[in-house]
């Protein structure tokens, strides 16, 4: 039963790392026709009435109140909230596929925000490999040419806020989904994210008097379809596959499906958006995920043979 419950959670977490390496894709289609504010706003919205049907209907029964939601709210700002918040601002100066890049450090904040926060200590081949992904990020931001002051920059820094979020989310998320149900979870962190960006983008057009455009972005098909992915897939399934996932194995091995995030977004951009992809993207992005193939997996293996090592040692 263990093994099979094993099997479902990687299964949830390739599903997962699709939808989301698509995500980017649809967050710059929708970008050409609105404001980060107005996606994110929307997004939820439609996350939240999916989320809703099913509850309005009988067909799911929620156990829990209204006083769950302060033990929720930690989890909730990082995930859904500032991972997708600094995700669509972030490509509003970047392309996808460099997005994706960066992504795909999210097993390194990961394990770092491990070691502090659960003690969970890495080995000096996790810490090789951890410089090895971060001299990853480093060299494609150096052969581009890194400048300080560009948008591209604050794209980049926008993007690594939103890969520590994820982050922080793995690590919380491993406590937390021991102590709710799935659908439960995800329903708060669902409504947070409804409650939060609607208020913000709300009062964003309030401030600038455009309240009478709020749901014009929907007269664009484009716009409708991008949200529908981004509101139903990228938010709401995302959730529940990760809230899965995490209640199942370790956070170090959930976030290293990133990885295939980052090649789907390198491959979407360039094929669905005609992003140029050059040769320093790819030894880059090479450098990022040996680094962390290496540090989630290959010592590991290290470290069973030591202890039969070890153990037979103690034997004599």
């Amino acid at each position: 039963m263990k093994n099979v419950n094993k099997k479902n959670a990687y299964f949830a977490a390739s599903l997962y790392a699709l939808i989301i390496g698509f995500s980017f894709l649809f967050v710059k289609l929708a970008l050409t026709v609105t404001d980060p504010l107005n996606i994110l706003a929307h997004r939820f919205t439609i996350s939240f009435l999916a989320a809703s049907i099913p509850i309005i209907f009988g067909w799911i029964k929620l156990d829990i109140t209204f006083k769950d939601i302060l033990p929720i709210l930690p989890i909730s700002l990082f995930y859904p909230t500032l991972f997708f918040a600094f995700q669509a601002f972030g490509l509003v100066y970047i392309s996808s596929s460099e997005a994706g890049i960066i992504q795909a450090t999210i097993p390194i904040f990961t394990m770092i925000l491990a070691t502090l926060f659960l003690k969970e200590y890495s080995s000096r081949l996790q810490k090789v490999s951890l410089i090895l992904s971060v001299s990853g990020v480093i060299y494609i931001f150096l052969m581009k040419g890194l400048n300080l002051k560009s948008a591209n920059f604050i794209g980049a820094i926008l993007i690594i806020l939103s890969a520590l979020a994820s982050a922080g989310y793995n690590v919380l998320a491993r406590k937390i989904t021991k102590k709710y149900k799935i659908m439960d979870l995800t329903y708060m962190m669902t409504f947070i994210g409804f409650l939060s960006f609607n208020l913000i983008s709300i009062v964003d057009h309030g401030l600038r008097g455009t309240l009478n455009v709020y749901f014009k972005p929907f007269v664009s098909p484009l716009f409708v379809v991008s949200v529908l992915y981004l509101g139903i897939l990228s938010s709401l399934v995302t959730s529940l596959l990760s809230n899965y996932t995490l209640s199942q194995i370790e956070a170090s091995k959930m976030s290293v499906f990133s990885n295939l995030s980052t090649l789907i977004t390198m491959l979407a951009g360039v094929i669905f958006l005609n992003e140029h992809l050059y040769y320093y993207h790819i030894i880059g992005a090479v450098m990022i995920i040996a680094g962390i193939i290496g540090t989630n997996f290959l010592d590991k293996k290290i470290l069973k043979s030591d202890s039969k090592e070890k153990i037979s040692e103690d034997s004599l």
